[in-house]
């Protein structure tokens, strides 16, 4: 403690209560002798912050490291929840992998790396916890398979009993050791370490901090797979887990049932991958040494620095023509109107932008309706295999049904500027109070696609203006989106489709044109319309229903969807839901009613029951006005989607309410 001379304290003290006189006419008299230094003072409550011996939440301040032939040491400071030191800690555990030839190691018999613990019921001997001041301890731990230098990717706990256990804390971590980053992870594994997945607890902070996510899988999951012995046991050499770090991206993600690439490596690298040996980490997961002869001869012949696989995997997948195609072309199509016969019709166009400009496509000379591919793989993208065109009804800046679509008297033609026209003679009844609009579909083919429910074709979707029936004006077609570009196409990154020719870019935009309000789609039975079938596709009763996976008797089982936490909204829903913007307005819904056609649901009510389908939470929608039955009636005039429902869900659930659905479900990261 700096010692401060009484004088001097008294001096201050009469500053600071204005005493010392001013203005006097007198004479300065001689400065007089000065007085004897005081005694130091004894620190007191006030001289120092105070000190705990518990704490609710534990965290680490670290201080400095040293790595030594056989030990680690580590200096770090601990304070509670409020910030005040924390002393009488005993408990403490240290994990380090080592920076290998082969990458990052540790192995449980401690011949790579190694861990330690001080206190707990399995005390590492020779370890010490040492408290050096006031919250400051230094943690000396041996390790025999340490060296001087090793560098090395070092985490640290601490805590126990009345201490919380602290956050683990990366404090050495080596640069270059992986290339996925935290962002690349956490767009699905959103907030990881708050879920209650498996080992949520064991993800790890910086020293600032931040979360690492992928370091702190590292400690445990590392390049170097456990050994395993020859009838199968697994050994303590080798590595820490059997599933490494790059299994883990490069294999178990490929369980994904629908449209993921695991060669669209940019999903996850953030950074060009580092290795670029063939028998290396992570390429030897996929490829053996002699599984691809064209792939090793590209391996060998790279320049290591410029290399970048992930570019390659994206050439040699084919990804990088479909990822061309989906910026060069643009579909459009205009708003119904009547011709010279008073029949609806629309017309739409393709255009390639590649070049920045756009030039129309002749849909006609390019489209194959047999989806044969000749030639295709010398012009990329041609020809069209499918071209399709509806009408729909448009109310409330909502879809509410198909007004018109493809039929034995549907007339196409294409027009002299490559522009295709399809017209209607047999609209359907019960769209008198609707406005109409049109939407448009055209698919493209490449080198490898195969015909298979326009799955895998390249799809670009138009949607028109409406027109009201009544005055012939044009209305602008407006509909709310509550989701982002890339929601969809985080996960499902292959640039194909789901089906339908329906492509997932800007979040599934494409589908609304047949799961919308009034299509009234069964979808397995799920839940109806758009937004209640990919949140039960995903996290309801769809997700089983799916079909993607069955076990071995032949029965559906849930998909991948179901390994992710169900309440990080934020996943797809950026930028939050706003309840009250949802129109008030009924979905068809025979999905919720056995394929009854003659019901409806409530807009709220069906989103959070495709997810909430128990009879408690479906017994307080309903008390609370919301539908998932509600009478269609039986008329054709089209009066349903006029019809406002009852349900209050938004006076209590919307963001910032008493009950907002964002302090029940993640809406940030």
């Amino acid at each position: 403690m700096k010692t401060i001379k009484m004088c001097k304290i008294a001096l201050l003290i009469a500053l600071s209560m204005g005493v010392i006189a001013c203005g006097s006419d007198g004479k300065d008299g001689a400065d007089g002798v000065d007085g004897q230094d005081g005694a130091p003072g004894l620190p007191g409550a006030d001289a120092t912050a105070p000190t705990v011996s518990a704490s609710t939440a534990t965290n680490i301040e670290f201080i400095n490291h040293i790595v030594a032939d056989g030990i680690v040491t580590v200096e770090f400071g601990v304070t509670n929840e409020s910030g005040y030191a924390i002393t009488g800690l005993t408990d403490a555990s240290i994990y380090l992998a080592a920076k290998t030839e082969n990458g990052m190691q540790r192995s449980r018999d401690g011949s790579v790396g190694g861990n330690a613990t001080v206190g707990g019921s399995s005390p590492t001997e020779g370890a010490s916890l040492t408290l050096l001041d006031n919250g400051n301890y230094q943690l000396v731990a041996p390790m025999a398979g340490v060296q001087a230098d090793t560098e090395a990717l070092i985490r640290l706990q601490v805590g126990g009993g009345d201490i919380a256990k602290s956050p683990y804390v990366l404090v050495a971590k080596p640069e270059m050791m992986h290339t996925s980053t935290t962002e690349t992870c956490y767009a699905c594994h959103v907030d990881y370490a708050e879920s209650d997945l498996k080992h949520a607890g064991y993800v790890a902070l910086n020293t600032d901090g931040e979360v690492d996510f992928v370091g702190g899988c590292m400690v445990c999951h590392n390049n170097v797979p456990r050994d395993v012995a020859a009838d199968g046991t697994s050994l303590t050499t080798g590595g820490y887990a059997k599933n490494t770090m790059q299994m883990l991206g490069h294999i178990n993600h490929q369980n994904f049932e629908k449209d993921f690439e695991p060669a669209n490596c940019y999903t996850c690298h953030a950074e060009p991958v580092m290795n670029t040996s063939l028998a290396g980490n992570g390429c030897a997961d996929c490829h053996n040494t002699s599984s691809s002869s064209s792939y090793a001869q590209v391996i060998s012949n790279s320049n290591s620095s410029e290399f970048d696989a992930r570019e390659f995997h994206l050439n040699k997948s084919g990804l990088e023509t479909l990822q061309a195609m989906r910026v060069s072309y643009t579909a459009e199509t205009t708003a119904p109107q009547k011709n010279d016969a008073g029949i609806w019709c629309t017309t739409m166009s393709l255009f390639d932008i590649s070049s920045g400009t756009k030039t129309q496509v002749n849909i006609g000379s390019l489209y194959n309706k047999d989806g044969d591919t000749t030639g295709a793989t010398n012009v990329v993208g041609k020809p069209i295999v499918y071209a399709g065109a509806y009408l729909h009804g448009y109310y409330n800046e909502s879809i509410v049904g198909r007004f018109a679509g493809h039929g034995s008297d549907e007339i196409k033609t294409d027009n002299a500027d490559g522009s295709r026209t399809h017209c209607f003679p047999s609209p359907s009844s019960g769209f008198d109070q609707a406005s109409i609009m049109a939407t448009a579909r055209i698919s493209l083919s490449y080198p490898g696609w195969v015909q298979n429910d326009g799955e895998t074709s390249m799809s670009f979707t138009a949607y028109s203006d409406a027109v009201d029936q009544t005055t012939g004006d044009i209305v602008e077609y407006e509909r709310r989106l509550a989701v982002t570009n890339d929601s969809c196409t985080t996960c499902h990154n292959s640039e194909t489709n789901y089906h339908k020719n329906g492509a997932y870019n800007n979040g599934g935009v494409d589908c609304v044109a047949c799961h919308n309000n009034g299509q009234d789609r069964s979808a397995a039975n799920s839940a109806p319309g758009y937004g209640p079938m990919v949140h039960s596709m995903h996290w309801g009763i769809g997700n089983s229903l799916s079909g993607a996976k069955t076990d071995a008797d032949g029965n559906n089982i849930t998909n991948s969807a179901a390994a992710l936490n169900a309440i990080n909204c934020v996943s797809c829903h950026a930028d939050g839901i706003d309840l009250n913007a949802i129109p008030n307005q009924y979905i068809r819904a025979k999905a919720f009613n056995n394929g009854d056609q003659t019901k409806m649901a409530s807009p709220i009510t069906a989103n959070c029951f495709a997810c909430h389908n128990g009879d408690q939470s479906l017994n307080h929608m309903e008390l609370n006005g919301g539908e998932i039955s509600a009478e269609k009636g039986s008329g054709n005039d089209g009066t349903w989607f006029t019809q406002p429902t009852g349900e209050s869900c938004a006076t209590c659930h919307a963001e910032g309410r008493s009950f907002g659905i964002e302090k029940y479900h993640k809406f940030e990261r």
